[in-house]
């Protein structure tokens, strides 16, 4: 069929759906979902009539991702304790959608507090922005399973592909220009949507569909052990209202007739950043990811995590206490932020604060007392709120002594680690609320190195504990509304409307 758009008779793509007007969140996500599955199953059908050599050579084959768009015409005054779900002034809005039906319930969240606060409806069409075919195939799919490398070779001619050019994070840089388009409706694209989630599966062997919206990092494997001994366990009580866990190459684990029911085989290959999910209705769950050491795989893990627009992600790291008066297995939660890690100074410079949030400290200092079993003054022995540094130098030790040394002090930092800045920071830029807690696992400035034997007696005695207050942490920002967890810290004077 050709396409009416286009006076070139050598392109063809499905006919165009124009823009509908909606007043019902439910039929806009609908809509979406119509155009997504139309679009995506054309460009699949193409390419394998292609493959198999039926297909029409010489002709580019084409696809557009589905589009919503807001247009406001005057100044609104809406609930100033709000931080999203309405248009800071009047103008016309809007973004590209991917994989409605993985997004249904945000999305149908972000347009109905549209719809509530502005009185007007929502458009949903076609943009003219090409879907490529790789992100047109379901999980499990790609396009070399079907064709051989001489055709993907060639499809460049014939499909469109993944367009770097256009897949960016102006918009959450806050370096995005109009140029006469439509102000942004959404943090982030549909292209650079589709980036993410297709690195997520790559990165964590699990599919995006298992992640959910309370998100812990850390970088042990011991952590993850405890976890998932906890999330089996949490399985058989059926008030916890946890429903599956998810292990990498989504290994799904339910209770099913008073006993745990284990599907599917794990990868061959561990996977450089492997995630585990304890799943719950409407995702939330809690999500754990062993990131590895380092700022750069942190920022690596939550540029990506960052599209599914979780309610939060915590830290739960070891780091190196300054201070003579820390013991091996006290806490950190931090406050503020060196950040020697280099990985963000492009997208966030140094001189952007990253401030604590409040909602984040409360539950996590909360969480250690009742964990820990102390409160009031007898807290304080076991946890110290300041300054953390974060370095791209894991053995900074070596260096001479008196520039970090100096440095570190003139900062007032109590701890060092190599990743809690990053995560931070990209919390902040993303505007996804982000916390801190860190296990005081070495002193070396005071003679205590992380040598195997301390190591061993440190990871027996702590890691427990310090897993479950970040679960308590994350269980009580779960309970908080959406609307006061989503600190107007994270936002601009000048924001998308969408969260």
């Amino acid at each position: 069929m050709k396409n009416p758009r286009a006076e070139d008779s050598r392109l063809i793509s499905p006919e165009p759906m124009p823009f509908s007007s909606f007043r019902d969140a439910d039929q806009a996500v609908a809509r979406l979902s119509e155009i997504y599955a139309r679009n995506t199953a054309f460009l699949r059908e193409r390419y394998t009539e292609y493959a198999q050599g039926r297909g029409v050579r010489g002709v580019r084959v084409r696809a557009y991702y589905p589009a919503l768009r807001l247009a406001v015409s005057t100044y609104q005054e809406v609930d100033s304790r709000l931080s999203y779900g309405h248009v800071v002034e009047p103008g016309v809005y809007a973004t590209t959608i991917t994989q409605p039906g993985l997004y249904a319930d945000y999305l149908r969240e972000q347009i109905g507090l549209l719809l509530e606060n502005h009185g007007v409806p929502v458009e949903v069409g076609e943009s003219t922005v090409p879907l490529p075919l790789h992100f047109a195939f379901a999980e499990g799919e790609h396009v070399g399973a079907i064709c051989s490398d001489a055709l993907s070779d060639a499809l460049r001619d014939h499909f469109d592909t993944p367009d770097l050019g256009i897949t960016d994070d102006a918009i959450v840089n806050g370096t995005w220009r109009s140029n006469g388009a439509p102000l942004p409706l959404a943090p982030f694209t549909a292209p650079r949507v589709d980036y993410s989630l297709h690195r997520l599966q790559h990165y964590t062997a699990t599919a995006p569909r298992h992640f959910q919206n309370f998100v812990l990092f850390t970088n042990y494997q011991f952590y993850i052990d405890e976890f998932c001994e906890w999330a089996r366990a949490k399985l058989a009580d059926t008030q916890a209202g946890y429903t599956a866990l998810v292990e990498p190459g989504n290994v799904v684990t339910r209770w099913v007739d008073g006993r745990l029911v284990r599907e599917g085989e794990p990868p061959a290959r561990v996977p450089q950043m492997p995630s585990y999910h304890l799943m719950r209705d409407a995702h939330t769950g809690i999500t754990l990811i062993n990131i590895g050491v380092g700022p750069s795989n942190a920022k690596t893990i939550t540029d990506h995590v960052a599209v599914l627009r979780p309610s939060a992600w915590l830290m739960l790291g070891h780091c190196a206490g300054l201070r003579t008066t820390q013991r091996l297995g006290d806490y950190v939660l931090a406050h503020g932020y060196v950040r020697q890690d280099h990985i963000l100074d492009d997208d966030l410079p140094l001189w952007v604060p990253v401030p604590p949030l409040a909602e984040i400290q409360v539950a996590l200092e909360q969480a250690v007392a009742e964990v820990s079993g102390l409160s009031g003054w007898e807290l304080k022995r076991i946890m110290r709120t300041g300054t953390v540094a974060s370095t791209d130098n894991r053995n900074w030790e070596l260096r001479e002594h008196d520039e970090p040394v100096q440095q570190l002090s003139q900062s007032r930092a109590i701890a060092l680690d190599m990743e809690s800045a990053t995560i931070a920071a990209n919390g902040f830029r993303f505007r996804v609320p982000y916390g801190t807690l860190l296990c005081v696992s070495d002193k070396p400035l005071h003679g205590e190195l992380k040598l195997p034997g301390m190591a061993s007696a440190f990871y027996r005695t702590q890691v427990g504990q310090h897993l479950h207050i970040g679960i308590r942490a994350l269980e009580k920002l779960r309970d908080m509304p959406p609307a006061r967890l989503h600190s107007r810290k994270l936002r601009s004077f000048l924001e998308t409307p969408f969260q």
